[in-house]
């Protein structure tokens, strides 16, 4: 795999971790998050930013069994591996990205699903910029308790809540007719949620990059408006910073009949 030399480190980063425009969204027209491309301003407002790696928090939450750690694991380690083992409290990993040429690191926290667990793990959700609500794809239980999932990991959000993303895991095991009814439910959940639907397969690695690399451009472009307000750089020359906001758009007729 070809690798970019940041030009004032020595670090070595893999194409994959190379970001220079933000990833598509799983189903475009039912995203909420618009912004497709980086600010045009962004790449003056870096120069404002102090030297040194950018980082976020993803916490990746859901029930038992759904396949947070292969999900994690896949991304992280290029490896799958089916046999089922408790996360006990909290893991996490650490993967380094450049955006837009600069160092950027993308703090990722597996939680664990089971009840005597959650307590612990609900420490860690505070200062997230993404929410990772994972479900099995095979097991639509799973996905009407997404909802639950939030509403716990709302009560440590800010005033400016955090990207959220509802993932279904294990593509690979549901056939392609059982999927859309699937798919029509957790594109419904999504929706309520005001979160973006991606379906994966750890197994595969079937669009596990692009989840996470889209979550990392995100969330960069994010840290990056909350640094300058921060430092309270209001203009730049004769330039204004205005980087995108997160917005919303109405989702016209993207979720249909739900089906338990």
């Amino acid at each position: 795999m070809s690798k970019t030399r940041y030009i004032n480190t020595n670090i070595e980063f893999p194409a994959d971790r190379v970001i220079d425009k933000i990833p598509s969204p799983f189903l475009t027209r039912c995203s909420p998050y618009v912004t497709q491309t980086f600010n045009s301003k962004l790449d003056t407002s870096l120069n404002n930013i102090a030297d040194g790696t950018m980082m976020s928090k993803i916490i990746v939450i859901g029930d038992v069994s759904v396949g947070k750690t292969c999900l994690v694991n896949r991304f992280c380690k290029k490896i799958f591996d089916g046999n089922y083992k408790a996360t006990i409290g909290v893991d996490f990993e650490v993967e380094n990205f450049l955006i837009l040429n600069v160092p950027f690191a993308l703090q990722i926290w597996d939680t664990a699903g089971q009840e005597r667990f959650k307590s612990i793990a609900q420490s860690y959700y505070r200062g997230s910029n993404a929410v990772v609500i994972v479900f099995d794809l095979t097991k639509p239980d799973t996905l009407h308790n997404c909802h639950t999932w939030l509403m716990e990991a709302s009560q440590t959000f800010s005033a400016k809540p955090p990207y959220l993303f509802v993932v279904g895991t294990k593509r690979d095991l549901i056939k392609t007719y059982a999927y859309k009814n699937i798919e029509e439910c957790a594109i419904r959940v999504s929706t309520k949620l005001n979160a973006e639907y991606w379906a994966i397969s750890s197994k595969t690695g079937k669009n596990v990059d692009n989840l996470f690399r889209r979550i990392a451009a995100l969330t960069f472009q994010e840290c990056v408006r909350r640094e300058l307000e921060g430092k309270r750089f209001k203009e730049i020359g004769n330039d204004i910073v205005a980087l995108q906001p997160k917005t919303t758009q109405k989702r016209g007729n993207c979720a249909t009949k739900c089906k338990n």
